[in-house]
């Protein structure tokens, strides 16, 4: 990759370790610990609030807002609605991710009536969950897993990226961004990342906060999706299972250098 690229992202990994913007989550019970250390290895500061009685408050102090439908809730569905008009009428980046989106109707619904008022900024989903959003009448999925290629559902990123969102991610194999200027791919990455619960949530954590760094969202999300990658890959080298996995994706995280990226990023498309 060239250094158009890795330039700008160590400039966004750099600020967040100087920086700690304040990254609130409303996500769901599974995935919160990892999430929020995830945040805290990368250098930014997470908060979970998802009580209605806080969550717009919250949200205005914010670097960026992440919502995760993954164990949903009618209370934490009107958090999410509160949080949201807050951080939009701040500029504040909101970052959406689907989980599960085309396994329930209330899934779906509740993911498409987060886009309805105003355009978010970014949404992160695997194939399944984007094609489900963008409306495809059967999205193959196996609950909160894609049953979907990543080359399946770009078209339907692409989409959505045109009208509903500014950046469409898939995550998958190969990552794929989809915004203004076309579509980038991300190729760094490790097949134990599918064996531990949470990688996609935290992926778009991270990609919050990029997000509240960096006002370019196409770039931030895809800065995020290349240090998501190469520390699953670093990891991977350090581990001999999905256990050992998850402390070492954190510690690739903490311990990332301008160095290893600039040897280790290969084989992007911006």
């Amino acid at each position: 990759m060239n250094n158009k690229t890795i330039d700008p992202l160590w400039q966004d990994v750099e600020k967040i370790r100087t920086t700690r913007p304040l990254i609130h989550n409303i996500t769901n019970y599974v995935v919160m610990e990892f999430t929020a250390n995830a945040l805290l290895a990368l250098g930014a500061s997470p908060v979970m609030a998802h009580a209605r009685e806080e969550a717009a408050e919250m949200a205005a102090l914010a670097g960026a807002l992440v919502l995760n439908i993954g164990t949903l809730s009618p209370d934490w569905v009107e958090a999410m609605h509160l949080a949201r008009q807050t951080a939009l009428a701040g500029g504040i980046p909101v970052v959406l991710d689907p989980v599960g989106c085309g396994a329930t109707a209330y899934r779906t619904q509740t993911a498409r009536a987060l886009l309805q008022e105003a355009r978010l900024d970014v949404i992160r989903g695997n194939a399944s969950e984007m094609a489900a959003l963008h409306g495809a009448a059967k999205a193959a999925t196996h609950g909160v897993d894609s049953a979907m290629a990543v080359s399946d559902a770009e078209q339907a990123a692409i989409s959505l990226a045109a009208t509903q969102t500014r950046v469409a991610v898939i995550s998958g194999p190969t990552d794929l961004i989809a915004g203004p200027n076309g579509v980038s791919r991300v190729t760094n990455g490790h097949a134990m990342m599918a064996r531990v619960t949470g990688m996609g949530c935290s992926a778009s954590a991270l990609i919050g906060a990029f997000c509240a760094v960096n006002p370019d969202f196409e770039a931030a999300a895809l800065h995020a999706m290349i240090v998501m990658g190469l520390c699953g890959e670093l990891a991977a080298e350090k581990s001999s299972g999905p256990g050992t996995f998850k402390v070492a994706f954190l510690d690739a995280l903490y311990a990332l250098t301008e160095e290893t990226v600039r040897t280790r990023v290969q084989g992007n498309t911006p």
